[in-house]
């Protein structure tokens, strides 16, 4: 009988899927931070451009975590499906994924 996840963090799926809509919000919200960013400029109200400038970059470097965070995610689905053909006996090509790309 196989294990039936209970919460998106149950596993690497879920947990992928998850960072992938958590990037997509942050995309959306650095598009509107962006847009507040041109408003403040337009309104020549300087303290708010640079409150809103120092959020957009905490966004930026939120965004390369969120980045970093999928492609582990992706490789250890990557990993584990290799692992997983090794233990039921399915030998994979040598040349069937190319040196340094990540499984699919």
């Amino acid at each position: 009988m196989g294990y039936t996840p209970e919460t998106p963090f149950d596993s690497i799926e879920g947990s992928h899927e998850y960072v992938a809509m958590l990037a997509e919000a942050l995309a959306e919200a650095r598009r509107e931070v962006e847009a507040e960013i041109a408003a403040a400029d337009r309104d020549h109200a300087d303290r708010r451009k640079k409150a809103l400038l120092l959020v957009s970059y905490n966004l930026a470097k939120l965004h390369l975590h969120i980045t970093s965070s999928r492609r582990i995610l992706n490789d250890l689905r990557s990993l584990r499906r290799l692992l997983l053909a090794e233990r039921e006996g399915v030998e994979l090509p040598e040349d069937s994924v190319p040196a340094g790309e990540p499984l699919t």
